[in-house]
Order: C-alpha cells, then structure tokens, then sequence
C-alpha cells in the first residue's frame, strides 16, 4: 500500500512538473508572439514580418532555415529589416521586452542555435547591395549576401575581395570570425582588409565604425561575432583580379598516400603566395577519399607548384583557366545540404607525414563507426598556407587571432548525419578527433596545446579563451560598454 501511494505521489509530481513545463514554454510563446506582433507595427514598409501559418508561409520558411537542419530552429516569427533604422527599432523592442532572437546572414552557421531561435529570427537578405568605389578601392557589401553574390556584383570592374572559398557562405558570419580566403596567402584574413562598418548598436544607435570613429567597436568586431550589435554593411577593400586557374580534382582510397605526400611537400616547400591548395578527407559511400582543390591567382600557373598533385591518378578532374566566380561555384559547401551537421577544429603550425597519416586514420576509422550511426558524410579539411598569414595586420589588430607571433592552420572537422537522436554521438566524435590530432601534432614539438582556435569551426562549447585568449577581457569590456544591458546576449553564439 506504502509503495503503491509513493508511486502515485511519483507520478503526481512528475505530472505537475510536465503541466508546469509545459505551462512555461506556452507563456514564453505568448511572450515572443507579443514581441513579433510590436515589432509589426513599428517597422516601416521597407522590412516585412512573417508568420509560421501552419509551416505554410514560404518568406518565414527562407528566413529560418538554414544549410544544415541542425541549425534551423521553428521560430515565432520571423523578420527581414530593410533599413539600418528599422534594425534598430527591432533591436529596441527585443531588449525592452528580453525577447530571444536570433541574427541570420547567409544561413552557414555550423552550431545549432548560434543563428537561430525559437523568439524572433531576424533574417538580414534585404542588405544585399554592392557598392563599388573606384576612388576608395573599396566595396560596400550588405550583410544579407553569400559570397557568390559578392564576386558576381564585383567580376564587372576586374575586382575582388578577401572572401569564401566555395559556394554558398555567407558574408557576414565568415567575415565577422576572421575569414581565411584563397586570397589569405596574399592579402591576410578577411578582418585584415575591412575598413570599416555600418553597425546597428543595442540601443538602435547606427554607426558608421571605423578605425578613426570607433577604434574599440572596429577592432572588437574584427572577429568578435555579433557581440555589439548587428552590422548591416562591411566596407572591404578590393584587388584587381585577373582570371584564375584551379578547380577540384576527386582521388579515390588507393592513391591517398600520394595525396598526403603532394600535400607535405607543397605545405613545406611553395611560398608563391598566389597558390593555395584545399584538400578534403572524405568518408562517404563506405569508403575514405579526397576532393582536392587547386588555386593560382592568375589566368595560368607556374610550373612546377601543382605537378605533384597532377601527377596523382584520379576519379573526376576539372581544373582549368577560369573567372575566380566559375572556381568558387566548382566547389560546393553545400553537398550534404539538408543534413544535420557540426564543426569542430585543430589549429596547426604545420602539415607533416605523420599528421597527414593521422588525418587519414581519423576519417577512416570515424567514417566506418559513424556510418553506423546515421552518418553521411565525414570530412576532415586539410588547410595548407603560408607562416606569415598572420602577419598582414598589426599586433592585435584584431580580436581574432588574439596573437599574431605565429601563423596558425586550422583543420576543419565536419559530420553530417541524418538523426537528432545522435547529436551527442556526433559531438562527442568530433571532440575526440579534434584531441587526437592535437595529441600527434604536439608530439611531434608543435606547440599548439593553447593556440587560439578558428571560431567559425569551433564547436559551440569551445572556451572562449581557446578563440581569443588574452583578448577575452577587453572584447568583455567593449561589450560592457555598448550593451551594457545584454541585448545581444539574447541571441545565439560565443557570448561575452
């Protein structure tokens, strides 16, 4: 009798929890509906708000939805500001009303939640033009663009920026983590060519941030996300930009040593920073190779840089003379577009035999465990450049890297896979080959056991320390003291 009245008291409890629970999220709702239904009314006709009408509203399902479908989340709304001005007022009524919300740009974000949200998605595609000016030598890019959209709007006056290397990345995320280019040999990471912003502050403020008018905003949003605010527009500076020469060549499991060996000699030998080469580790179809992409800055490349990888036999080739626009549609980000995905990372100071084996090992032996496990594609993207990369911005010109003493190469890790109820699986397997390749590379003396790591690959739970190192307290600061109420930190992302 004593057993059966606990057990009921048991099940009681639980109930209330569950009603309570549940009570919690509907308010919650009731509350974001509310925010949605005030910020309606306060735009002007230039921004439009959209409703989920039973999942039937096509504007709200674009604004939502992201590459991966881990990264989309069923909003309560969604809008798209067409002005700085009506940001702003978006901004204030989130604020006011302690609203979640989340900003997208092109819908690229690897970690769930970081561009999404179940309060109120602001989707940035109405900020989708290009300005460019010949004077200043540079562009005036909205944030709302992919870069294919960017290249396109510039190929007309024979310019270029320091942007994506394949199709379908968004602009503003990738430039606000730090933006490693087929150009970066060259020119530096992408914050290394801003000149400036137009940023909508907490407070509805628009600014105009540059060097001269807002040197902390400038250098805190030089890789510091969307910590400050929401930028509308990025002013990059351009390059001329003649046809180029690359493309992707696939190679298959029986020739992947010769891959490894093309790739050490050319991450330990080519210093023409005119040539860039990308080669992925794939597991997919049961079996590991690689998609190797060829870069040269120039209509034709000179001999000898690429002859090693050439050489190689191969599955599919298409490398050729090209506009830098053609090289960049070659390439898709998006083949496992409609799959969940996540990113984690392993920051380099050099691609070795040893590492190379390593790579190799860990998309062998992940691809077979976690195709097992809903898993479609395993990826592990091999990212040789030059020593002095960082070196085209000043010491600390920048919140990422948070050191410039050393060039650091980021290897990407990326899975895409088909269940939720594997999510843990996958993260977990990502921080495991993200340890074990950190492990090889630091007995072979590289010291990277605390080198910042690239923030548009690290996994949500990184440390923010790992990413900016001693930069943490100042970017804590500015942040302090252009949202000292915490409006960004309602939406989504590495927080400060």
């Amino acid at each position: 009798m004593r057993r059966s009245l606990a057990t009921a008291s048991l099940l009681a409890s639980s109930l209330l929890s569950l009603v309570s629970a549940e009570s919690l999220l509907l308010e919650a709702r009731a509350q974001y509906t509310s925010t949605c239904s005030e910020i309606e009314q306060a735009i002007s006709n230039v921004s439009a708000l959209h409703w989920p009408y039973l999942g039937l509203n096509a504007a709200y399902q674009k604004d939502i939805g992201h590459w991966a479908v881990s990264s989309t989340a069923q909003a309560a709304c969604s809008v798209e500001p067409g002005s700085a001005e009506d940001v702003g007022k978006i901004l204030q009524i989130l604020g006011k009303n302690k609203t979640p919300f989340a900003v997208k740009g092109g819908g690229h974000a690897s970690n769930p939640g970081f561009s999404s949200t179940e309060g109120v998605q602001i989707a940035m595609y109405r900020f989708s033009d290009v300005k460019y000016s010949l004077d200043n030598q540079t562009a005036e890019v909205g944030s709302g663009l992919i870069w294919d959209e960017v290249y396109a709007a510039l190929e007309p006056y024979a310019v270029n920026v320091v942007g994506g290397r394949v199709t379908g990345v968004g602009m503003a995320g990738f430039t606000l983590g730090g933006g490693y280019s087929w150009k970066t040999n060259q020119y530096g990471l992408t914050v290394d060519t801003i000149a400036g912003f137009e940023l909508v502050l907490p407070d509805g403020t628009v600014a105009q941030v540059s060097q001269d008018s807002y040197p902390d905003l400038f250098w805190g949003l030089k890789g510091g996300f969307n910590n400050f605010g929401i930028v509308t527009k990025f002013i990059l500076k351009t390059h001329y930009q003649t046809q180029v020469w690359g493309g992707i060549i696939t190679i298959t499991q029986e020739n992947l040593e010769a891959v490894n060996n093309a790739t050490v000699k050319f991450s330990q030998t080519v210093t023409d920073p005119k040539a860039a080469v990308l080669p992925t580790y794939n597991f997919l179809l049961d079996a590991p190779g690689v998609s190797l992409l060829l870069f040269y800055d120039y209509p034709t490349a000179p001999a000898g840089i690429f002859d090693d990888f050439l050489a190689i036999p191969y599955f599919t080739k298409d490398v050729k003379t090209r506009t830098f626009l053609d090289l960049v549609g070659a390439a898709p980000s998006n083949a496992t577009s409609g799959t969940r995905c996540i990113f984690h990372t392993v920051s380099l100071e050099q691609y070795t035999p040893t590492i190379m084996d390593a790579v190799l090992n860990e998309t062998k032996f992940w691809g077979e465990y976690l195709s097992l496990r809903s898993g479609t594609f395993i990826s592990y993207d091999v990212e040789p450049f030059l020593p002095s990369i960082f070196s085209h911005g000043a010491s600390n010109s920048s919140a990422y890297p948070p050191s410039r003493a050393t060039g650091l190469l980021p290897l990407n890790i990326y899975y895409a896979y088909t269940a939720e109820v594997d999510d843990d699986t996958f993260y977990d397997a990502a921080r495991q080959s993200a340890a074990r390749l950190a492990a090889v590379a630091q007995g072979e003396g590289q010291d990277i056991a605390d080198a910042p790591l690239y923030g548009n690959y690290a996994m949500f739970d990184t440390p923010l320390e790992r990413i900016y190192g001693a930069n943490v307290d100042g970017l804590r600061a500015v942040r302090e003291r252009y949202d000292p109420e915490g409006v960004m930190a309602l939406a989504g992302g590495f927080k400060f």
